[in-house]
């Protein structure tokens, strides 16, 4: 007789909420006229990420201990159940900025069920706690974005994006398959811990294996050389998606990049400290270099967010106890950031229907003052500047990495850092410095532009967290500490 293993529903409930969500919203989209349906479709979307950070912060607050579920596939921990949190919240401010996104009505709720299967699929896959469930939950959300990035057929670029998206992204997942074949080929185990336990640590075909898992979370994460899908899809998707993608997609990559690491290659350690150092500088160098030359503020933020990567890479390179926990905290601001500026960008966007350069930005600070501020606040919190969740983020992963020994990271991190003045201070100039006359053309047709609460609403909720963050340090320090003892040392 075969027995049934025990499964924990109500660890399984942040992605379930969402799964449930995706499914209703299908429903929608055949049952709902066509009048309401953007509404009821948004609202749908919400709550589904509403009630999936509900259901994560209980479990948050009840899993004191790290455990394995559903015969040993998935965690159990507060480490996941944080970053199911965060996943939430980057999916409902998604659904806000999304509200008013020009699209087809006939679109609209499989948009929003795209979105809540993305969602659905990053809470598993950051549950995942061997190879199996890994490249299961990987590609579940990535297929997701695949059609969410190509979603817009009338947006120019978006099918071209979102084929290039697809081709780089099924590498990436491929590559990350092999790898995991080739770890189980030689330890016969697919747990994490099991991994650990085989004791086969500096194997060739083990490293190689390990090498190619890296590779393939480098892809998802944004991390050079492994970034060349981002600026272009970034830059094809709808504004909406491409705020999504560089929140949530990079807290579910670093955070499971985090755990697959120090839980399942402990014994080739000083391996993958010095491999994920040298990703995080060469994304350092190419973000920061690259986004020097671009126009297109899509773009701009594109190469932003790689070399974000780089700063967040160290503290997993560091990988110690205060990396852990630096890692988690700069997730939090960098994330309200990323989405209010790509919010800004939409709400430009729609006003001249056209896409946002450096150009078409001009006197943007002045007829949009309140959008205005918040972007340049956002710019700075990159940057890394005082009063911005930010300056702490950075001054952590840099704490991290002395605290490792590792000075010379910290040298790469503040010459990226300078570099990206340039750029960062250059959108905020455009915005100021430029007179709109400049355009030749009128921004808004018929006079004022037009007002989207929703929006203006997610701008102001990520403008909170990127300045709050700094002043309620030690209750966000705390959180992320006890999500980091969930990990192995």
């Amino acid at each position: 007789m075969i027995g049934k293993p025990h499964v924990d529903w109500f660890a399984l409930a942040p992605s379930l909420s969402l799964l449930a969500a995706s499914g209703l919203l299908l429903m929608v989209a055949v049952m709902v006229p066509r009048g309401p349906r953007r509404a009821v479709s948004a609202f749908v979307c919400f709550a589904g990420f509403v009630a999936s950070g509900v259901w994560a912060g209980f479990l948050d607050d009840r899993s004191p201990n790290a455990h394995t579920l559903v015969h040993d596939a998935m965690f159990r921990d507060r480490w996941a159940a944080l970053a199911q949190v965060l996943l939430a919240v980057s999916g409902g401010i998604t659904v806000m900025i999304s509200y008013r996104e020009r699209m087809r009505d006939e679109h609209v709720a499989e948009y929003y069920s795209l979105l809540a299967a993305a969602g659905a699929g990053m809470a598993f896959f950051v549950q995942a706690s061997n190879l199996m469930t890994l490249f299961l939950g990987l590609e579940w959300f990535s297929i997701s974005l695949y059609i969410l990035t190509a979603i817009d057929i009338d947006l120019i670029g978006s099918l071209e994006a979102g084929l290039k998206y697809l081709i780089i992204g099924a590498i990436g997942s491929a590559t990350l398959l092999f790898g995991s074949a080739l770890v189980y080929g030689i330890t016969g185990q697919l747990g994490f811990d099991k991994i650990a336990a085989a004791g086969h640590g500096h194997d060739a075909m083990l490293v190689v294996g390990l090498a190619m898992i890296i590779v393939g979370l480098a892809f998802k994460s944004s991390s050079a050389p492994f970034h060349m899908w981002t600026p272009d899809a970034y830059q094809g998707a709808p504004t909406s998606v491409t705020a999504f993608m560089s929140s949530a997609t990079k807290i579910a990559a670093l955070v499971v990049t985090y755990r697959v690491l120090a839980s399942a290659f402990p014994h080739d350690e000083h391996l993958w400290r010095v491999t994920i150092a040298v990703i995080a500088c060469i994304s350092l160098a190419v973000g920061n270099i690259a986004a020097l030359v671009q126009r297109n503020v899509k773009r701009i933020l594109a190469y932003s967010s790689v070399s974000h990567a780089g700063f967040m890479l160290i503290a997993i390179a560091a990988g110690n106890a205060l990396g852990e926990r630096a890692l988690l905290y700069y997730l939090i601001p960098y994330c309200a950031m990323s989405l209010g500026s790509f919010a800004v960008v939409a709400a430009r966007e729609r006003e001249l229907q056209a896409p946002v350069s450096l150009q078409n930005l001009a006197g943007f600070g002045w007829e949009r003052p309140f959008l205005g501020v918040s972007m340049w606040v956002f710019m700075l919190g990159f940057l890394g500047f005082p009063l911005t969740g930010g300056f702490i983020g950075k001054f952590y992963v840099f704490a991290a990495a002395y605290d490792h020994g590792w000075w010379w990271l910290i040298v790469a991190g503040v010459i990226g850092t300078m570099i990206s003045v340039y750029y960062y201070l250059g959108i905020v100039r455009a915005m100021y410095f430029r007179d709109t006359a400049e355009l030749q053309l009128a921004p808004v047709a018929g006079g004022s532009p037009p007002h989207d609460l929703w929006l203006t609403t997610a701008v102001g909720a990520c403008l909170v967290v990127t300045v709050g963050s700094f002043f309620a340090v030690q209750p966000l320090i705390d959180v992320a500490h006890s999500a980091a003892n969930a990990l192995p040392l």
